[in-house]
C-alpha cells in the first residue's frame, strides 16, 4: 500500500512538473487547461471497483491543465463509501469498504471539429489508475474476510462529455463512463 502510494506521488510530480514545462513552451492558446472540475456520481458495478453488487455515490476532483492543442491531461482523485449487511452464522455483520481512485484523465476536446458554439465542449477522454481501498468488519465476525474482494486496483475506463458553460469562469458538465459517470460544476 506505501508502494503505491509513493509510486502515484511520483507520478503526479513528473505530470505537473511536465505540465509546467509544457506550459512554459507552447506556442499555442490553450483553451481548455487551467479548470477544476468537482463533480458526484454513481458508480459501483464495473470501473474502478470491480463487481460490488449495487451502484453507490462518487465524490470526484480532477484539475486539468493543457497539454497540447484541444488535449489536456488531469489528475483526479475520487471517494467513496459503502457497507453491506453479511448473514454468518445465523448473526449479520456489517462489510465496511472506502474506496479512493487516484488516477489522469487525458481528454480530447472536438469543438473545433464540431463547430461548436462557444458556450459548449465536447470531447472523449480516457482515465488510467488504481483505486485504493480500505475494507473492515464489524467486531466478533470470524469468517471469510477476503469475501468481498473481487476488483482489480487498475483500471482504465473510456469517458464521453460535455461542458455548457454558463460565464467565462463557470460551467457545468456531465460526464459518462464505462466506470463512474459524474455531473458537476467546471471552474475556470
Amino acid at each position: 500500500m506505501k508502494t503505491r502510494i509513493i509510486t502515484l506521488a511520483l507520478l503526479f510530480f513528473l505530470i505537473f512538473a511536465g505540465a509546467n514545462l509544457s506550459a512554459q513552451n507552447k506556442t499555442y492558446s490553450g483553451d481548455y487547461g487551467g479548470t477544476l472540475n468537482l463533480g458526484i456520481g454513481i458508480g459501483g458495478y464495473s470501473g474502478y471497483y470491480g463487481y460490488i453488487g449495487r451502484t453507490m455515490p462518487i465524490f470526484h476532483i480532477n484539475y486539468e491543465f493543457d497539454v497540447a492543442k484541444n488535449f489536456t491531461l488531469a489528475p483526479f482523485i475520487s471517494f467513496s463509501t459503502y457497507r453491506n449487511q453479511y448473514n454468518w452464522k445465523n448473526n449479520y455483520y456489517y462489510y465496511h469498504e472506502t474506496i479512493i481512485p487516484i488516477g489522469v484523465k487525458g481528454t480530447y476536446y472536438f469543438d473545433e471539429i464540431l463547430r461548436a458554439n462557444s458556450n459548449w465542449d465536447f470531447y472523449l477522454a480516457g482515465s488510467l489508475g488504481f483505486a485504493v481501498r480500505r475494507s473492515s468488519w464489524d467486531n466478533g465476525y470470524d469468517g471469510d474476510r477476503n469475501y468481498y474482494r473481487d476488483g482489480n486496483p487498475l483500471f482504465l475506463d473510456l469517458h464521453i462529455g460535455t461542458e455548457y458553460h454558463l460565464s467565462n469562469r463557470v460551467g457545468l458538465f456531465l460526464d459518462l463512463s464505462t466506470g463512474v459517470s459524474t455531473i458537476g460544476l467546471a471552474i475556470h
